[in-house]
């Protein structure tokens, strides 16, 4: 209908320009609807099938399900108007401003980008290559699409359960200072959740902490604190993609369901700009790789290799340590008789910072010589350069091994 032009063309538009005509295969009328996503889907189905009074009835339901969903009651409002004028475009004959339009807009788009646009059940995230037994559930955050995927762990691989709607900061990812409004990006752990008696109403449902600044933000100069993943204020649903001062902000209800799968202090939260989905064969030939860099690295350190393990390590790391600790490191090897080498429980992440494509490996190290016996848990940070993944970061997790036996 020509009355209702400027939402089907504004709409459709914004999914389309971002999905393609393949990303289109918008929900038949008549399926049974469960989220508010879905709604809105269906009344965008109506609207393109130029059923305005069934795109009324539709986003009726979906306002009845989210009486706070301020997106809902702008596509209504054009609904209604349109049926006795042409609007001049979304929200156009409204006193709203051109930034509040355009929030809207944006959340429009990456909401049924959301839904439409479902990653393929056959793909695994190339960004998760290996969970550690004791993780049985990772968060992974897709910035560019306003998502964050709630992954089980499944023998050490990832599989898909959930995903939700997530704001970010005011100016997108890439924290580097105290009141950038950015979010930051890496592999980070949800420390803990906060007392709900000690938060305000601003943040909802509650709030998990995150453990930024991490290992490699320090050595990057990345400084600032209070990174949250929480919820929104009462009567608050609708929100732009990027709004938060730097946190990591979802609906109420979303907060609460998010929640049930978070272990305080141990569950990853990977925050990247996009997921690279992979087939099974790729992600694995992804996962092989990584693998076998840390072996290679294991392997040299065994065969008394001294040239071959400091091969591992990026030339501008090995600078930072300084001679002494290179020096250190040779005498130290060279002067046992065997070593032998053990990677247990062990979790590997990719994610890019920049330029650069970074792995995150944590591993238990179960280290033994002729000398001397222990075991430490490690955070070891990989960056490819020209093909060949180096060590860039190596920390123990522990400021002492978790066992240690000298042999005298």
């Amino acid at each position: 209908m020509r009355l209702i032009l400027p939402i089907l063309t504004l709409l459709l538009v914004l999914c389309a320009g971002s999905l393609g005509a393949a990303g289109m295969a918008l929900m038949p009328a008549g399926q049974a609807h469960s989220s508010p996503d879905k709604l809105l889907a269906a009344t965008i189905e109506d609207i393109r099938a130029s059923k305005p009074d069934s795109a009324l009835a539709s986003v009726n339901r979906l306002i009845a399900m989210r009486p706070d969903f301020k997106l809902a009651y702008l596509i209504k409002g054009d609904l209604l108007l349109a049926k006795n004028r042409e609007l001049p475009g979304f929200g156009g004959t409204r006193a709203t401003s051109s930034q509040a339009i355009k929030d809207f807009k944006d959340e429009a788009r990456v909401r049924l980008q959301g839904y439409l646009d479902q990653p393929n059940p056959d793909t695994l995230p190339a960004q998760i290559l290996q969970l550690a037994q004791g993780q049985r559930y990772a968060l992974l955050v897709d910035a560019g699409r306003s998502r964050i995927y709630i992954f089980e762990n499944l023998d050490g691989e990832p599989r898909l359960i959930h995903d939700y709607y997530l704001s970010i900061g005011k100016n997108g990812l890439g924290k580097h200072s105290e009141g950038d409004k950015r979010s930051p990006s890496g592999v980070y752990t949800i420390k803990a959740g906060l007392p709900r008696q000690q938060l305000t109403p601003f943040y909802g449902a509650g709030a998990f902490t995150i453990s930024y600044p991490n290992e490699w933000d320090s050595t990057q100069g990345n400084s600032g604190h209070g990174i949250w993943l929480h919820g929104v204020p009462p009567n608050t649903y609708s929100r732009p993609p990027k709004a938060s001062d730097g946190c990591l902000v979802v609906a109420n209800p979303d907060w609460q369901a998010i929640a049930h799968y978070i272990q305080p202090d141990g569950t990853p939260i990977i925050i990247t700009d996009h997921i690279d989905w992979l087939d099974r064969e790729a992600w694995q030939a992804k996962r092989h790789e990584l693998s076998a860099t840390l072996d290679s690295w294991k392997d040299d350190w065994q065969k008394l290799d001294v040239n071959g393990f400091l091969d591992h390590y990026a030339p501008d790391y090995l600078n930072s340590l300084g001679k002494a600790w290179v020096t250190a490191k040779q005498r130290n090897i060279t002067q046992k008789d065997w070593i032998k080498v053990g990677l247990s429980d062990m979790s590997l992440f990719l994610y890019n910072n920049g330029n650069d494509n970074l792995a995150a490996i944590t591993v238990t190290q179960h280290y033994s010589s002729d000398k001397l016996n222990d075991v430490t848990r490690k955070k070891i940070y990989f960056r490819q350069q020209a093909g060949q993944w180096r060590v860039v970061l190596e920390k123990n997790l522990q400021s002492t091994p978790v066992l240690a036996l000298r042999k005298d």
